[in-house]
């Protein structure tokens, strides 16, 4: 029997096999399959921190209750999810096999502290002791005597030492791996023609002779291993308050988080082994997966650039909007026509100038804009700095739960209202993830306005790569209603009900998107039931909102055409009874597909829209978002191109089917790999504009 829904987290393992893909193909460049490597790695930590330790919680609250939520009994999903990741971690294991393989075709070595020439060894010596000693603070372990509190996301060397004829039992110790103060790869002396890499915990392994001289030890087993912890459970994923509140009563604060999975190397003395699960307190039931040498791969993603093959193709290198290649300031240029920004195939820079020039213009009064997750040195937010020096009333909407970046943006919140910026922190119980700015100016008496709505954040660093799409425009309709969002914004206790109820053009969460989309089908199904053209194409990172799902399933049943591009989770199965198959593909390449789009064929009307939001019901029912409808007809026109494009992918699509298999997409059309088309596409666009 076909499930009705795949659970949200074997869904999203489903999709991190998907990076793993990436990293095993060998037609994929040597430093991006590396890159793949500590993409998968990065994930799976975080997936561990947040979702695995909330489904170990949900099993302390009602059985029906949280099978409901999360479409599958907790114990099973938890069960599934050890078998997949030990099979996704032997995966991984032989594909780092494989990778190291073909980084020695390249003369690129990752030496271990056994394999140093002698050169090297004198020259880890002084590194450590000139870089790397200052920073290392070796731990006894002692049975009697707690265990040392243990980070999440650090690296450990375990250490296993013994003098020779030693008459008593093996002493341990541990050791963080100082990568937030040293790198991770350290470039050695190496042979002509050739690269040579340590690891830092391989320059600690060397000198442990020399760390622990102190103590006479001469013999020691040095093996990694990392921890990930109960991080804090996704509240507003999918869950609904009387849930929320059963849970909330037992969260603990990350540092004092249990243990949910502990990694090492297989290698480890079986009594250190041993003795760390027992202090740890892990039973069978919690994730302990044996691996090779390295862990923390998520380093990974910034292995340094020591490859001389790869040479990055014109595709992977941005450029500027047709609209904007000239001498033309970008504020003249929206106040009269929308530009569409396509990242990161167009360059960012048009929307950090908007904000210099506005910080500059002397008839600007005020610039509002959200912010989710900045830049470490952001340009956005210079130019809202320098806005509010030169006397501009400057508001911004600061996420500080934008999870894992708590800490970053308040620091940012500190600087901001040390400048003058006034902060706004958002709504209780409600994270703000709409991307909106608007910029007023006052010209002969009248007020101007203008700003953008975009699907990603205000990070010039992911815009290079992350896909994503921002409307730049001055549509008096969409500034009314970003005007309402921000005034909301600003009076935090009001029903939002009331508050966002006026919204005319923009589609806005949690108060009337979910409702509109149910419409938008339901139209579509009454147009199938009808014999008429009936068609949806939905571009999200995620699809698991279960009554979305349901109304999906519905229009299947009648015949409307869906076609799905989602990166991440799906949820959603094929039945038998659906007169139309939902064709759903997932597309992992070089760039994050970021972007969500929502097209409904509507009797021809076509309606588009670009969205920050994800059809799950933490973006429907407990963010505030943003959908806004895409009116110009050339961009209309373009961004369905643009669609169609993605849904013809036969190189680096998958099937989303109800196996999970992760096939590719194949046919016997030509060729498509949708982000080099992309790339032509749009550069095609500004030789039309030039000629």
């Amino acid at each position: 029997m076909t499930k009705k829904f795949i659970p949200r987290d074997i869904s999203w393992l489903s999709f991190n096999g998907r990076v793993l893909q990436e990293a095993a193909d060998d037609n994929v460049p040597l430093p991006m399959r590396i890159k793949f490597l500590g993409i998968f790695s990065n994930n799976l930590d975080e997936f561990f921190r947040v979702r695995v330790a909330g489904l170990k919680r949900a099993l302390e609250v009602n059985e029906k209750e949280a099978k409901d939520i999360f479409f599958e009994s907790p114990q099973l999903i938890l069960d599934e999810i050890n078998e997949l990741v030990i099979k996704q971690q032997k995966k991984f294991d032989k594909t780092w096999l494989q990778v190291q393989k073909e980084m020695a075709k390249q003369k690129v070595f990752i030496k271990t502290a056994e394999e140093l020439s002698e050169q090297q060894q004198q020259f880890v010596q002084t590194y450590y002791e000139d870089e790397v000693e200052s920073s290392v603070i070796p731990l006894l372990l002692v049975d009697n005597k707690p265990m040392p509190y243990l980070r999440d996301k650090s690296l450990y060397l375990g250490i296993a030492m013994r003098k020779k004829k030693w008459q008593y039992e093996t002493k341990f110790a541990i050791i963080e791996v100082p990568t937030n103060q040293s790198s991770r790869f350290v470039i050695l002396p190496s042979p002509k023609g050739e690269k040579h890499v340590i690891l830092l915990e391989d320059v600690i392994k060397f000198n442990l002779p020399y760390i622990f001289s102190y103590f006479g030890f001469n013999e020691f087993k040095a093996n990694s291993f990392k921890i990930t912890k109960d991080a804090e459970f996704d509240l507003d994923n999918d869950i609904n308050t009387s849930l929320v509140e059963k849970i909330e009563k037992g969260i603990k604060n990350r540092r004092k988080g249990k243990t949910t999975r502990f990694v090492f190397d297989q290698e480890m003395d079986d009594k250190l082994l041993e003795f760390l699960i027992k202090k740890l307190n892990l039973s069978k039931k919690d994730s302990i997966i044996p691996g090779q040498k390295i862990h923390n791969f998520r380093h990974f993603m910034d292995f340094p650039n020591v490859f001389k093959l790869y040479k990055q193709p014109i595709e992977r290198t941005s450029f500027y909007h047709p609209e904007f290649d000239g001498k033309q300031r970008v504020t003249d240029v929206i106040i009269k026509k929308d530009v569409l920004l396509s990242f990161p195939y167009h360059n960012f820079h048009p929307v950090i100038d908007l904000l210099r020039e506005a910080a500059m213009d002397p008839d600007v009064k005020s610039i509002q804009l959200t912010a989710y997750r900045l830049a470490s040195n952001s340009k956005i937010a210079n130019a809202l700095v320098n806005a509010v020096r030169n006397g501009k009333d400057v508001t911004v909407m600061l996420e500080l739960r934008a999870r894992f970046d708590e800490e970053q943006n308040l620091e940012w919140k500190d600087r901001f209202e040390m400048e003058g910026v006034k902060v706004l922190i958002g709504i209780p119980n409600k994270k703000v993830h709409a991307k909106l700015c608007i910029i007023k100016k006052r010209v002969a008496n009248k007020t101007v306005q203008y700003g953008f709505v975009s699907t990603g954040n205000m990070n010039e660093k992911t815009a290079k790569l992350y896909g994503d799409y921002c409307l730049m425009t001055s549509n008096r309709s969409v500034m009314a209603d970003i005007n309402k969002i921000f005034r909301a914004l600003q009076t935090p206790k009001l029903d939002l009900s009331i508050s966002l109820r006026n919204c005319n053009t923009l589609m806005v969460c949690p108060t009337d998107m979910r409702l509109a989309l149910l419409d938008h089908i339901d139209y579509e199904i009454a147009e199938a039931l009808a014999g008429k053209p009936a068609r949806i194409i939905l571009k999200v990172n995620s699809f698991s909102d279960r009554t979305l799902i349901k109304k999906i399933y519905e229009a299947a049943e009648a015949g409307v055409k869906i076609d799905m591009i989602v990166r991440s989770i799906y949820c959603a199965t094929n039945q038998k009874k659906f007169i139309e198959p939902i064709n759903a593909i997932s597309i992992v390449d070089e760039y994050l597909e970021h972007a969500r789009v929502f097209y409904f064929y509507a009797s021809g009307k076509e309606l588009m829209y670009i969205s920050s939001a994800d059809w799950m019901t933490r973006n429907l029912d407990y963010r505030i978002e943003a959908a806004v409808a895409i009116t110009n007809k050339k961009i209309k026109s373009e961004l369905l191109e643009m669609l169609h494009i993605q849904l013809k992918d036969n190189v680096k699509a998958r099937i989303l089917d109800n196996e999970l298999e992760n096939n590719y997409v194949k046919n016997d059309d030509e060729k498509c790999r949708s982000q080099i088309e992309l790339y032509h596409f749009l550069k095609s666009k500004v030789k039309d504009e030039a000629s």
